[in-house]
């Protein structure tokens, strides 16, 4: 069995893990700042947490578009020292305008590391081992979702801000020094695959989007769009229905069920090609939401964190894979922000569109609605995906 646990793979999953733990370390923290500082309304506070988000599908659209012709490693340093400066200009933050403009070049920074690294990593993990190897490199974002808010609402209870952000520019400088560390494996390319990926014919949509990564990526769109209602609205939901404290451990038991699942996940999803890993993602991620949308108590509400947990987290890992698996070699850089690009996107607009069906729909009816919607990307992946992805050898 070819190793899969090498230097290179264990550095590039921790500055994964940097990239990730300065954003959702800011995004849980970042409202509250600016609230405080500026006295600004609950929408503003939103505006100036989401926006980051589109700032990272502009930086994924254009490394997606580079990284091939400047280089995996390079791009890596570029986006580590973008990231570095764009955080340490936080502590000049004076006004609104200033804080939004920078929170869209912060995103950039942060979808350019992330790109280059989730590309990087994808060259280092053996063929295969695909579905395990992205498995556990997703589980450095996972760990920096759980101790990320943690620790930022934990100083920000203690300290201020300020604190916060010297913590943050470390990190971000910590990723800029591993960068140094990291040894990218030579792929054999014909040179004119290389050029194919280049922009000198002029704007081609196929040198910013990988057509074979499409459909899996819209795929991850409609789920991500999914998990956006859980992400932006939980706290709102258990506050309504009386159940905040065990809403404060919902993440946890999230984070526990991937922990546990993700490393024979990845190995089932190497051994049967992916449809079936896939197909029960699914289904467990509907599930999960409609135990949601009937928390009547907090056993059941934790439940729910547990099977949208083995659904989503695990869904997103394979998902990757399977884009990776599906695209040319030479083109793994772009299947890679093709894939991050959409899945941030539906995670994106999911808020705005979501709030307007609250009202009518209430929070139970909505979680309802997304555990539809589960359902029917299964559908839409089986037609798009499913039904010619039958093995993963197939395609490389």
């Amino acid at each position: 069995m070819q190793k899969l646990w090498t230097k290179d793979f264990v550095v590039v999953s921790l500055e994964n893990f940097f990239a990730y733990f300065t954003y959702y370390t800011l995004i849980a923290t970042i409202t509250v700042f600016v609230t405080e500082k500026f006295n600004a309304t609950a929408s503003m506070a939103g505006l100036s947490a989401g926006i980051f988000i589109l700032g990272a599908v502009v930086g994924r659209l254009f490394t997606g578009n580079l990284i091939d012709r400047i280089g995996w490693k390079k791009m890596l340093y570029i986006g580590f020292i973008f990231y570095f400066i764009t955080t340490l200009l936080y502590f000049a933050v004076t006004n609104i305008p200033f804080l939004i403009a920078l929170r869209i070049l912060n995103g950039a920074a942060f979808g350019v590391c992330s790109t280059a690294a989730g590309t990087i990593v994808e060259g280092v993990i053996p063929e295969s081992r695909r579905g395990e190897g992205t498995g556990y490199y997703a589980l450095s974002t996972t760990l920096a979702s759980a101790i990320g808010p943690f620790l930022g609402m934990f100083l920000l209870a203690q300290f201020n801000f300020h604190v916060i952000l010297i913590l943050t520019t470390v990190v971000a400088l910590l990723g800029f020094l591993g960068a140094m560390l990291v040894k990218v494996p030579k792929i054999e390319i014909k040179a004119e695959a290389v050029a194919e990926t280049g922009a000198e014919k002029g704007f081609k949509l196929s040198n910013y989007i990988e057509p074979a990564a499409l459909g899996i990526s819209i795929i991850s769109a409609c789920i991500g769009f999914g998990f956006s209602s859980v992400l932006s609205f939980l706290t709102s939901y258990t506050n309504d229905i009386n159940l905040v404290e065990a809403g404060s451990f919902f993440f946890i038991t999230y984070s526990i069920a991937i922990l546990i699942s993700r490393p024979f996940v990845g190995r089932w999803f190497d051994l049967t090609g992916g449809n079936s890993v896939m197909y029960i993602t699914f289904l467990l991620f509907a599930f999960g939401l409609f135990l949601l949308s009937q928390a009547h108590n907090g056993f059941i509400l934790l439940l729910a964190g547990v099977f949208v947990g083995l659904g989503y987290g695990n869904f997103l890992s394979s998902a990757q894979a399977i884009a990776i698996k599906v695209s040319p070699k030479h083109r793994m850089g772009l299947a890679t922000s093709t894939f991050f690009m959409l899945t941030d996107g539906g995670a994106g607009v999911g808020p705005f569109v979501l709030g307007f069906l609250i009202q009518p729909l209430g929070f139970r009816g909505m979680y309802i609605t997304m555990a539809f919607l589960a359902l029917v990307s299964l559908v839409l992946y089986f037609f798009m995906v499913g039904k010619n992805f039958t093995h993963a050898k197939s395609y490389r």
